[in-house]
């Protein structure tokens, strides 16, 4: 008779999620499942709202990543009133992209720093009252401090950008409301009351090297931990190939680098995927239509983004890439862990894109909207910190929606979370009698390198409550954890 395991919920993450584990009569894993037990709705109630409601709306998805929900929804509504992404002006153009970066920044610092860098400093098995962000501040507080101010100056750049560090306005149809100022710039330049951007690249440049040296004492457990084959999905620059975050084509490729889906503009995203439904979750599960749903479904997110890449654009961040392209000898890197050096890089990428768009007078310009011939559809995509993000609209002759399909960053790496959870399962629990904390947290480690957003719960706070049984073949609960 089959028995079953319970994390519920699933912590230090965005969102509220479980992980059932089923187990055989002699305790052997049969199967694990990730499990999202929440519901939003936005495809549904933002229907019969004005198109330009809609990237002001959709950001409510998110309290971590609003600017990604903000601009994806303007990318696609530009469209809707004839402006594709390459016909908006270049001071528009740029603004957006200072504010993405400066999200892409603050986003991956407050993972590395608050929800990662626990289990990677002290251990996965190590006391969980010392395994968290206080635990990090108190044993290592320059690099906490770090974390905190690296995590500040990007949210400084999205209220220079959008009004406020959360839910702020920054684009209209066709551009963006305001342009910068010279006095405004200048706070981010010359390092008077925040760090300043030069510094962000510094520091930067030393969380990679503490990542470089980290993986070089624990190599083993890096190099074998929930690794297993993927696709993997992102954008790429469509005349060269390289890392792009903003404006790109669609590139896939499988577990060995072959090319699966090659350099798709985003307008025709939905001639290549499906999503799939499955009755114990209410996340969907993307694939490539004419892979299948058992080999077509990718990695997104910071690790896939440099798989799937040539290059990047910046030199201090082309030079990392290249040492992390190194590590697996140019092969594609299919080592989930990894996915924390490669967060970093970005963060790199991010901080020399922001001081080189600072440092543009185009910034100040007050050349901002273009508008063109109305359409009934609009299509918009980025990468979003956590992976490829998509917005679709249509709308009526009132300029209502009528119909809405996002496919979230977190949606497609739903089967890759999925298939950590099992690696987990499989090679850490199976067959054992007795639970220990580490066993239930390396779950949890397994899912956080994703850095999932699973319903942008920010509003919560403390530890949430954790119950964990393994029950035996009778049906007897053999070991119990409460963690109040």
């Amino acid at each position: 008779m089959s028995q079953k395991l319970v994390i519920d919920p699933v912590t230090r993450v965005e969102g509220h999620g479980k992980v059932t584990i089923h187990l055989d009569e002699n305790n052997k894993v049969e199967d694990a499942k990730f499990h999202i037990v929440e519901f939003r709705g936005f495809e549904r109630f933002i229907q019969g709202h004005p198109y330009w409601e809609a990237p002001v709306m959709v950001q409510r998805l998110c309290g971590i990543c609003p600017v990604s929900h903000h601009l994806a929804a303007a990318k696609a509504i530009d469209q809707i009133v004839g402006v594709n992404p390459e016909d908006l002006s270049l001071p528009a153009q740029k603004i957006r992209k200072l504010l993405h970066f400066g999200q892409v920044f603050q986003s991956h610092a407050l993972h590395f720093f608050y929800l990662a860098s626990p289990d990677l400093l002290f251990g996965a098995e190590s006391d969980p009252l010392k395994r968290n962000v206080v635990g990090v501040a108190m044993e290592y507080p320059e690099l906490a401090k770090k974390g905190i101010l690296m995590r500040k100056f990007g949210q400084e750049i999205i209220k220079l950008t959008a009004g406020k560090k959360i839910h702020g306005i920054a684009t209209t149809p066709g551009g963006v409301h305001k342009a910068i100022t010279a006095k405004e710039r200048q706070y981010f330049l010359n390092g008077k009351d925040i760090p300043s951007v030069d510094t962000m690249v510094e520091w930067s440049l030393e969380i990679i090297k503490f990542i470089k040296s980290y993986h070089e004492k624990n190599k083993n457990f890096l190099n074998t931990f929930a690794k297993y084959p993927s696709g993997h999905l992102g954008l790429v620059n469509k005349d060269n190939g390289f890392l792009e975050l903003y404006n790109g084509v669609l590139r896939a490729t499988d577990s060995t680098g072959n090319i699966t889906l090659n350099d798709v503009h985003n307008d025709y995203y939905n001639e290549y995927f499906y999503e799939n439904v499955k009755k114990w979750t209410y996340l969907k599960f993307p694939y490539l239509k004419h892979l299948g749903k058992e080999k077509g479904w990718n990695r997104v997110g910071p690790l896939a983004r440099l798989n799937v890449c040539e290059g990047i654009e910046t030199p201090l961040a082309q030079k990392e890439w290249i040492d992390f392209r190194a590590a697996t000898n140019g092969k594609t890197n299919n080592m989930t862990m990894y996915t924390h050096w490669a967060r970093l890089i970005e963060i790199l990428y991010s901080a020399e894109m922001m001081r080189e768009l600072l440092e543009d007078d185009d910034l100040l310009s007050n050349d901002l909207i273009r508008k063109g011939k109305r359409r009934k559809e609009g299509i918009g995509i980025i990468e979003a910190p956590r992976g490829t993000l998509i917005h679709h609209y249509e709308v009526d002759e009132k300029d209502r929606i009528t119909r809405c399909n996002l496919i979230v960053s977190t949606t497609h790496n739903n089967e890759p979370m999925n298939q950590a959870v099992r690696w987990v399962a499989n090679n850490v629990l199976d067959g054992k009698s007795k639970i220990t904390e580490g066993m239930m947290n390396q779950v949890e480690v397994a899912i956080r390198a994703y850095d999932p957003c699973l319903s942008c719960a920010t509003h919560a706070m403390g530890q949430m409550p954790l119950e964990l049984q393994l029950i035996d073949h009778y049906g007897n609960i053999i070991d119990e954890k409460i963690r109040q």
